[in-house]
């Protein structure tokens, strides 16, 4: 086992007793913590810690898995099983299923992370098109850290070091995470339709891995994090047509139409994601783009019907489906508006529409899997009878399509199956995994 940064580790305990304390003071005045400063705070330049990375929120929450130990340990190198019962014990959202229904959850996980492990490339991406990368192998190592797997330890430590180095070496200079040239001109299925998607969920799997790693990749990460978010912030800000759109992301390159939208909802909740992740990581993060970003979600929500529209401009864009739901209500929750009218009454939507017969999609362009993943998250966000009603329907139609070698089949709709099932499995593993809430920007 390798031993822990000495200052990185007083200040994660100095970070546990800090929200300790705070938690304590909230509870006995029914006030609940925020997630990130309060609207109308002076906002600070983003810039990295300055001490040995810590993940923040994240041990004062749980407890980090301890060394693998072959008498508890659910495979050799594996998670301790003593930490993941803890995680389900401490996590509400266990009360969704009975022991034999998490013996099955555990079995899927378990058997899909296997699969995945043997997918891995020499370069230590996650095998899937290049149009895909480095998105699929950052949700793949995602997946890793939700069952409690840490690079450097146990049976996957090196293959979870070699995705780290595998997303560090695909940022490009001016800050972008990408595996290959983004052209100006849209389209479907290229990098310039999903160099956006790439950029956010690479930066969000190194801010969640931060502090975790050894000190070298550690201080790889801390550049990689100050130049991602400086793009990040690059392409929120950057002059759109239509004011609806201020606050929100969409593609790298914007189509210049004044027809289209120049921010989604889609890629809008993983940019914010990443920034969430940043801020969990000890990275400052400007509290007026955090505001702006959420403000565009909040317009994306149409109050008579419940959901989140996929764009705010646009006929073929003006849409919803559950995925878009799902992803209206994550944002919310991660900019701290948890349990918001807006946010529980689209969850109640989304509750009348569980996920039954495998492929089912809900609404225009919805995805399987991609609708998994954000509902799974946003009603663990929710928590309560939302998840109660959700997570049992979701866990049966997931594991009714997963396949004998462990793995899922490709996305069944939008034609998305052209991304692969590394995709899939690494989505759906996310979706199985809220309850053991080890993964600092999913924690409630």
């Amino acid at each position: 086992m390798k031993r822990p940064h000495s200052l990185g580790a007083m200040r994660r305990i100095r970070a546990s007793l800090r929200v300790l304390c705070a938690t304590v003071l909230a509870n006995a005045s029914g006030q609940s913590l925020p997630d990130f400063p309060p609207p109308g705070e002076t906002p600070a330049p983003i810039r990295a810690p300055t001490a040995a990375p810590s993940t923040g929120v994240a041990e004062a929450v749980l407890p980090a898995p301890a060394a693998p130990n072959p008498k508890n340990a659910k495979s050799p190198g594996g998670p301790q099983e003593d930490d993941l019962n803890i995680g389900r014990s401490r996590s509400t959202l266990a009360s969704a299923l009975p022991t034999a229904g998490w013996e099955g959850v555990e079995k899927s996980v378990d058997e899909a992370l296997e699969w995945l492990a043997k997918q891995q490339g020499e370069d230590g991406d996650f095998r899937a098109p290049s149009p895909a990368q480095p998105a699929v192998t950052g949700l793949a190592l995602l997946a890793f850290l939700s069952r409690g797997h840490r690079p450097g330890e146990g049976r996957y430590g090196a293959r979870l070091d070699r995705a780290v180095d595998y997303l560090l070496q695909t940022q490009s200079e001016t800050g972008l995470f990408t595996s290959a040239p983004v052209g100006s001109v849209h389209e479907d299925k290229t990098p310039s339709h999903t160099a956006a998607y790439n950029h956010a969920i690479a930066g969000t799997a190194l801010c969640e891995v931060y502090g975790t790693t050894d000190r070298a990749r550690a201080d790889r990460i801390k550049g990689a994090v100050m130049r991602a978010l400086d793009f990040t912030r690059q392409l929120q800000t950057r002059p759109k047509f239509h004011e609806v759109d201020r606050g929100g992301w969409r593609y790298v390159y914007l189509r210049w139409d004044r027809s289209a939208a120049d921010s989604d909802l889609s890629v809008t909740g993983w940019q914010l994601m990443f920034l969430r992740s940043a801020q969990n990581a000890e990275f400052q993060v400007p509290v007026d783009r955090i505001n702006a970003a959420v403000e565009y979600v909040e317009r994306c929500f149409v109050p008579g019907q419940s959901v989140f529209n996929y764009a705010l401009v646009g006929a073929s864009d003006i849409r919803t489906s559950r995925g878009m739901v799902g992803a209206g209500i994550l944002s919310l929750a991660l900019a701290g508006r948890h349990h918001s009218e807006m946010a529980r009454s689209a969850g109640e939507w989304l509750a009348r529409r569980p996920f039954g017969d495998f492929g089912g999609i809900v609404g225009l362009r919805d995805r399987y899997f991609y609708s998994a993943y954000y509902c799974s998250q946003a009603m663990a966000q929710l928590g309560g009878s939302f998840w109660e009603r959700f997570y049992p329907p979701l866990v049966r139609s997931l594991l009714s399509a997963q396949q004998a070698d462990g793995s899922w089949p490709p996305e069944p709709a939008a034609g998305d199956a052209v991304f692969g099932n590394v995709l899939t499995t690494a989505l759906a593993v996310l979706s199985l995994t809220p309850p053991y809430q080890l993964l600092p920007v999913y924690q409630r």
